[in-house]
């Protein structure tokens, strides 16, 4: 069996109406490339990015057999197109090339923004009507976190969590006193991140500390040594290629951690999440897939959903979904969602308001400020209210657009 050909079909989703507007505003997760692998025996095999691999990258896949890229470190997208084949060709589900499975059923959490008070609570009923009973979301020093989580316990069906993502700190907050605030919440859940990740004796202390599970994401050397020393209850591998995920899951079950993949994207990366989960022996806490539920489109044709928080593992030969031919054609012709031109205004309870906008060099700008420089010490418990000021073509508007990127920031007074 040799791979033949690869189709690429380069995809626009559009988010659910409902988190589009706090989603726009954060970096772009509506462009896929899927890939479509030919076999010279007639079988295909499905796969998926964010964005197409290099030429150079493709050539690699075309000629070869499926079986050579076992435990790919090469190409997520390609190598769980190379997965899909392999089980196609065997008969058997994709869970058995890793090894025996170890859960039928595995755990998955939704994934969103940080946002207004109302809208988080919106996106927790939303979740919890496709039958997720987790939510992750990074923190944001534009909102209060305390504010969100009131809002959103109050309407969370009972049982349903938060993960909270601190993606590494990034403000002025006493970690400890903050993660023992929010532990008084029901509906708090975990903690992602919340130091710097080669802070390790921090996160020792912090462990001891915190009432609720302390999720690892960012290692100083990769989840190597590290993990011996039990800096967190849980760890998560993000956007780990195949073969790497595989080192790694053999690390965690020998010290017994569990752990979580986050590979994000859309159906065909969340089936292939939910088979390396299945095989893998301490992958017992929640996946991140992320675009599977934040876009109103799916192209596959039976799309694995969560039921009370699980997903179950398919059975079929491969990966267990297929492309909706007749969706990707749609979808190819799409234009991608327009970005608003827009500024951040945060008016706190002393009669300051600080004027910004989203930092074009900063990907991460809406939940790390403190990599754009802004020279202001922020805070996740800061009380403020945060609005959107979209470009209505005032002067008014202009002239503090301008000011904001000559300044990075603008912090006025009360009258």
């Amino acid at each position: 069996m040799k791979v033949t050909d690869i189709d690429i079909h380069q995809v626009t989703l559009q988010y659910d109406e409902a988190r589009a507007d706090e989603l726009l505003r954060y970096h772009d997760m509506t462009q896929r490339t899927i890939y479509v692998v030919h076999t010279d025996n007639g079988l295909i095999g499905l796969g998926e990015s964010e964005s197409t691999e290099k030429q150079e990258v493709l050539d690699q896949y075309i000629g070869s057999n499926p079986f050579d890229w076992i435990g790919d470190e090469t190409s997520l997208g390609l190598g769980t197109a190379m997965y899909d084949l392999m089980g196609k060709a065997a008969g058997v589900p994709v869970y058995k090339l890793f090894g025996q499975k170890y859960r039928s059923w595995v755990p998955v959490a939704a994934w969103t923004v940080s946002t207004h008070p109302d809208r988080m609570a919106r996106a927790v009923q939303a979740f919890a009507k496709q039958g997720h009973t987790w939510m992750k979301f990074h923190l944001s020093p534009f909102q209060n976190v305390i504010d969100q989580t009131e809002a959103m316990q109050k309407v969370a069906p009972k049982g349903f969590k938060l993960h909270y993502d601190f993606t590494m700190h990034g403000t002025e907050d006493h970690m400890p006193g903050l993660l023992d605030k929010l532990s008084e919440y029901e509906i708090a859940g975990c903690f992602e991140d919340p130091l710097p990740g080669e802070n390790i004796d921090g996160y020792i202390e912090l462990r001891q500390r915190s009432r609720l599970p302390i999720v690892l994401h960012h290692f100083p050397t990769s989840a190597t040594y590290e993990i011996y020393r039990r800096p967190a209850d849980a760890y998560m591998l993000g956007h780990s290629r195949i073969g790497v995920a595989m080192q790694k899951a053999g690390l965690f079950a020998a010290s017994e951690s569990p752990f979580m993949l986050q590979n994000t994207g859309s159906d065909i990366t969340r089936a292939m999440n939910v088979h390396m989960m299945a095989a893998f022996p301490s992958a017992n806490f929640h996946f991140v897939s992320a675009t599977s539920e934040i876009s109103s489109e799916r192209f596959v044709t039976a799309p694995l959903e969560p039921i009370n928080g699980f997903i179950r593992v398919p059975e079929q030969p491969g990966l267990g979904v297929e492309l909706d031919m007749k969706e990707v054609k749609r979808l190819e012709q799409l234009e991608p969602m327009k970005k608003p031109k827009f500024m951040i205004v945060c008016k706190y309870d002393s009669g300051a308001t600080l004027y910004t906008r989203f930092d074009p060099n900063n990907p991460h700008f809406m939940v790390r400020p403190d990599w754009s420089r802004m020279l202001m010490p922020m805070s996740f418990v800061a009380p403020l209210k945060t609005e959107y000021w979209d470009d209505d073509g005032t002067a008014e508007f202009n002239s503090m657009m301008e000011r904001v990127v000559r300044d990075g920031a603008v912090l006025e007074g009360s009258d």
